[in-house]
């Protein structure tokens, strides 16, 4: 098929001004949080499931690859169009169609933003809890294809736990519906195995997530260590107390001097780390807890412990946290971050090896991540303009995966594995493992029509793709 004649089929189905294709026009949507370019051949904006199926049958019949794309914040390349693809973006699919606040959901449409929804169901008493760093921009059908967490996670669970259901396209245009507005369904769990599989089964074009009720009562501290080691043990102490915190978050000594440069959060400049909790629940039930994580923190070695003590207190502490990936461009203009899980008794060893890494290639690392449940974000600073730059970053980042992994720790706990974490599938899955995740994908999507070349690895470590032509197009 000639390209002009695919475009104008696309322009057919979403309206000539919902087809971008001019190469400046191009440029916004070659990247994605990641180091990784790819150009894709021609960007839509679908306003309605017809619309997507339509775009997306055409595409499969001219041999066209597809990427869902929500708002270009994940962090593993999952945007990122492969030579010769189309993306499929959603900033028309952005509404919330329905809050039932009796059962408690809401159904929405995948390029809602994140905060936006939480912002809206507040309103009735309600709340969305998955929280990632980029709430205030990223979108649920991002969130939904790298199955995205954040820092209160540790207590209600990544975005699986909160989806009840989908309306999906598959590659060839087919629309399915996955769960129900129940918690639990009969049968295979097809909402658990499409969350997180990185666009690559199918687009979801209608979401129905469940919402929580807001506690009575939410309290914050900060505790204040002379270095990441005490801090570690802090996280260890307060979980082997019986305490679930709603989140527990670790930022080390580079990366709150970053934050401070930027605006105050109220963190010391000279404290080695700090560890922001947060306890949410009963009034009595968070009194008596936040006694305990106090004794905890004092016994662990804190310098200061801080409560909180109104809501814009608050706010300040998490904004810095939220703020933290932004605030290292003070630092570097440019940044690789790392996703690797590790038990929590090895957070102060594997620390420990990251910054042997940071002299190593000669670069700063700066940590700040979720401690409760060992979800390291080791952020690997660098100048993409100094020749060498890229690959020596990309080397690092693949050495800290592997002390993750020898740790007794896996590749990715949110963030997705995409681009950047496809070379070292082999160090936890064998091709036995691999081979069974393929014929899942191939149940859904078995021409790998969406999203090819992610998850599985094939040499390529990271690109920075031109304009190639389409497969089966010509110009």
């Amino acid at each position: 098929m000639e390209f002009k004649k695919f475009l104008t089929g696309l322009q057919g189905i979403v309206g000539e001004a919902n087809v971008v294709f001019h190469h400046d026009d191009l440029l916004v949507f070659e990247y994605d949080g990641s180091v990784d370019r790819g150009l894709p051949y021609a960007v839509v904006f679908p306003a309605s499931t017809d619309e997507v199926s339509r775009v997306i049958a055409l595409a499969y019949g001219a041999g066209v690859p597809m990427v869902g794309r929500g708002t270009g914040t994940g962090l593993s390349g999952g945007a990122i169009a492969p030579p010769g693809a189309i993306q499929i973006a959603f900033p028309r699919m952005n509404h919330i169609l329905e809050v039932d606040t009796e059962n408690r959901l809401a159904l929405v449409e995948p390029g809602v933003i994140n905060l936006n929804l939480d912002t809206h169901v507040r309103k009735f008493g309600l709340r969305y809890a998955p929280d990632p760093s980029s709430q205030r921009a990223c979108s649920l059908g991002g969130n939904i294809a790298e199955n995205a967490g954040g820092p209160h996670c540790l207590a209600y669970g990544t975005t699986t736990n909160h989806v009840l259901g989908m309306e999906v396209v598959l590659e060839t245009g087919e629309v399915v519906n996955l769960g129900s507005l129940a918690r639990e369904t009969v049968g295979y769990d097809l909402r658990g195995v499409f969350t997180g599989s990185e666009g690559t089964f199918g687009i979801a074009t209608k979401i129905a997530v469940r919402l929580l009720p807001v506690p009575e009562s939410v309290r914050t501290f900060l505790g204040i260590f002379p270095d990441v080691e005490s801090a570690c043990t802090a996280v260890s102490a307060i979980i082997e107390n019986g305490i679930v915190p709603a989140a527990l978050e670790m930022i080390d000594a580079l990366t709150i001097q970053a934050v401070q440069k930027v605006s105050d959060a109220g963190y010391p400049d000279d404290a080695g780390a700090v560890l922001l909790i947060e306890l949410e629940g009963l009034q009595n039930e968070v009194d008596e807890i936040g006694a305990e994580v106090e004794a905890a923190l004092w016994d662990t070695g804190a310098t200061q412990v801080r409560a909180a003590e109104s809501a814009e207190e608050r706010e300040q502490l998490w904004a810095g946290r939220k703020g933290a990936l932004g605030a290292l461009g003070s630092i570097a203009p440019n940044y690789f971050l790392v996703d690797g899980v590790v038990p929590r008794t090895k957070l102060a060893q594997v620390l420990g090896q990251v910054a042997e890494v940071s002299k190593k290639y000669d670069i700063p690392i700066a940590n700040v991540f979720h401690a409760g449940d060992g979800n390291l974000h080791p952020c690997l600073l660098f100048d993409e303009r100094q020749p060498g730059a890229l690959d020596n970053i990309v080397a690092a980042g693949a050495e800290v995966l592997r002390i993750c992994v020898d740790a007794g720790g896996t590749l990715t706990g949110e963030h997705g594995v995409g681009l950047e974490k496809k070379e070292q599938m082999p160090l936890v899955f064998s091709e036995e493992d691999m081979a069974a995740m393929i014929s899942v994908r191939d149940a859904f999507a078995p021409d790998n029509a969406l999203n090819p070349g992610k998850i599985f690895p094939d040499g390529v470590q990271h690109t920075h793709s031109a304009h190639p032509a389409a497969p089966g197009m010509t110009v």
